[in-house]
């Protein structure tokens, strides 16, 4: 099964430490609240054009109103919710082919992030930084399954890495512009990923994004430019396929009611 996970706009502060454990934990709760609204949303438990709001999802989450308002929040930046006009938020629906393009220019991005992160050449202790993530990632996905913990961490780590990624660069031009389409409805680097993450199979998916990692990489430390390039741009294909995928075989997957083909009405796909 597939789902969107989309760091957005809030992945930005990963790529350096975050300081003090009560910090860390207020951020760890919110990625919980936003990855449970997230499933909400996908599963049609908050139906396409209904009013969320932050008292709403107290009650029915159990938990205060601080990462309710944060999740809420980076789920508007990420573009699966809108602001109501009367207060709160409600999620949306998308165009496939508005989904793939969105992906398709998050790829061409990152790409072209990769291929001048080969060409200038990248600080070791840079591309150390780089690796320390991925290892940590392999540490997570040794595991034969991934528990609820597990899979929210994997996708805080994959989302720093991809920061990384564009600071590889050394381009702020291209930083700030990763950062605006990472904002873009399911644009983000975790694309379609395993909504069960406490399957094999949701964890085979993920390996095959974690030796794409390790290729990028590779290929950026030997000033392989076109096949940094490529390999990132292949990475981001991922979603596109399993986007294809989800719209035509699989409409009753999380999320896919809101995504609807050309020529469908937009209100068409909603679960009432």
């Amino acid at each position: 099964m597939y789902t969107i996970m989309s760091m957005g706009q809030d992945s930005k502060n990963h790529v350096t430490a975050v300081s003090g454990d009560s910090h860390e934990e207020a951020g760890s709760q919110a990625v919980k609240v936003q990855l449970r609204l997230r499933e909400m949303i996908l599963a049609g438990e908050l139906t396409a054009g209904s009013r969320i709001t932050e008292l709403a999802m107290v009650d029915k989450l159990k938990v205060s109103r601080t990462p309710i308002r944060a999740a809420l929040i980076r789920l508007e930046q990420e573009g699966l919710l809108q602001q109501m006009p009367s207060g709160g938020f409600a999620s949306r629906q998308f165009s496939e082919a508005d989904v793939s393009d969105a992906i398709e220019l998050r790829g061409t991005i990152e790409g072209l992030a990769a291929r001048l992160a080969a060409e200038r050449g990248v600080p070791a202790d840079v591309l150390a930084q780089a690796h320390q993530c991925l290892d940590e990632i392999d540490q997570l996905l040794s595991q034969s399954v991934l528990n609820e913990e597990a899979f929210s961490a994997y996708v805080r780590l994959n989302a720093q890495f991809h920061v990384l990624l564009g600071a590889l660069s050394a381009s702020s031009v291209l930083q700030r512009e990763l950062e605006r389409v990472g904002g873009l409805p399911f644009a983000s680097p975790s694309g379609f990923v395993g909504v069960q993450a406490n399957t094999a199979k949701a964890r085979d998916m993920l390996i095959v994004g974690q030796d794409q990692h390790r290729q990028i990489l590779e290929a950026i430390a030997n000033r392989e430019s076109a096949r940094a390039e490529a390999v990132t741009r292949e990475h981001s294909r991922l979603a596109q396929r399993n986007l294809r995928d989800a719209v035509r075989h699989t409409p009753q997957l999380p999320g896919v009611h809101l995504i609807f083909l050309k020529g469908d009405s937009p209100c068409k796909n909603v679960i009432s």
